[in-house]
């Protein structure tokens, strides 16, 4: 197929890109680079552009004659979308719907949106089903609800088809150490450790020890990075018009902030020093994803989301781009 892949350049788009080319499809990069880094296109084609810029891409469409569409550009910091909500709505959802405006300009109707568990907001058990309610407690998850929404709108009144793939806590780098992890300012548990083992910082802070979890500290599911990336393959082939799927994506398994570090400590080498903070507003216990919907209707599993492969291949790509890709 030829498609177009939104903010190809940042972390998780830039990962589909190398399954997607790997599989033999055709694929551009949409990106501002905003978040994205050029480095991470490799040799995919970049055209540079704005989801605000609806006769840009619906003549880009038309001209590379693109049967289906990736989206994953959007803001991802939930702290920034509560100080600023206005760029996370006009981002993430006035740009998704000038996006979509544009396919069906263009007579496209194929997407694969990236969502998040960001959505459920503090569910009350784990794991997660699809059949949890959704309650955001943040615009950045209101953000993605509300394109999930317009999705199925879109699919009801214009017959697209589409899947919205809610990720847990996307982790890891390609096992090539080609391309990787590298978010300024960098906000994710494992690179900020990892970060400590290459003496970028000073320690790591552990925010809250009293969880009702074994050790006190938070539980998250980490999913490998490649894992997503071939859960994103798999839904474009089962796209249906005037259907969605919506589907969540982890491991299945939830590790703790302690048992994070501890890994890192162990793939490392390094002591990797840990202080203890405070909690922070709106972090649940524990969550964990049910992905038994994805494994059936996608035929998938994961293949390298057990904590040390994650970790290793992390380590892999920050030791050998100890600045990213600057």
């Amino acid at each position: 197929m030829r498609i177009l892949v939104t903010g190809g350049a940042g972390y998780v788009g830039s990962h589909a890109v190398r399954h997607l080319r790997h599989a033999g499809h055709q694929v551009w990069i949409y990106d501002n680079l905003s978040c994205g880094h050029a480095a991470a296109a490799l040799d995919t084609p970049l055209i540079l552009g704005e989801l605000s810029d609806t006769q840009k891409l619906v003549d880009l469409l038309r001209s590379q004659q693109v049967e289906a569409v990736m989206h994953f550009a959007a803001f991802a910091l939930v702290g920034e979308s509560v100080t600023n909500p206005s760029k996370y709505y006009e981002n993430n959802v006035v740009g998704s719907l000038r996006l979509l405006q544009a396919m069906h300009g263009a007579d496209v109707r194929k997407i694969v949106f990236s969502s998040t568990t960001a959505t459920y907001g503090e569910p009350a058990k784990s794991p997660i089903a699809e059949t949890t309610l959704q309650q955001p407690i943040n615009p950045y998850g209101f953000s993605k609800l509300m394109v999930e929404q317009i999705l199925d709108d879109f699919a009801a009144a214009y017959g697209f088809g589409f899947a919205a793939l809610r990720y847990f806590n996307a982790s890891g780098a390609a096992a090539d150490g080609l391309i990787g992890e590298d978010h300024r300012p960098e906000s994710h548990l494992i690179p900020i450790v990892l970060q400590v083992a290459l003496g970028q910082r000073d320690r790591v802070t552990i925010f809250g020890d009293d969880y009702p979890t074994p050790d006190g500290t938070c539980i998250r599911d980490y999913i490998h990075v490649d894992d997503l990336a071939e859960a994103h393959l798999r839904a474009l082939d089962r796209l249906q018009p005037g259907k969605g799927l919506k589907l969540n994506l982890g491991s299945g398994t939830g590790y703790s902030v302690q048992q994070v570090i501890d890994v890192c400590r162990q793939v490392t080498g390094h002591p990797i020093p840990a202080m203890m903070g405070a909690r922070r507003a709106g972090d649940p216990p524990a969550l964990v994803a049910d992905s038994s919907l994805a494994q059936r209707t996608l035929d998938w599993q994961c293949r390298y989301s057990d904590l040390p492969t994650i970790v290793a291949s992390a380590w892999n790509w920050h030791q050998a781009h100890p600045r990213g890709y600057a």
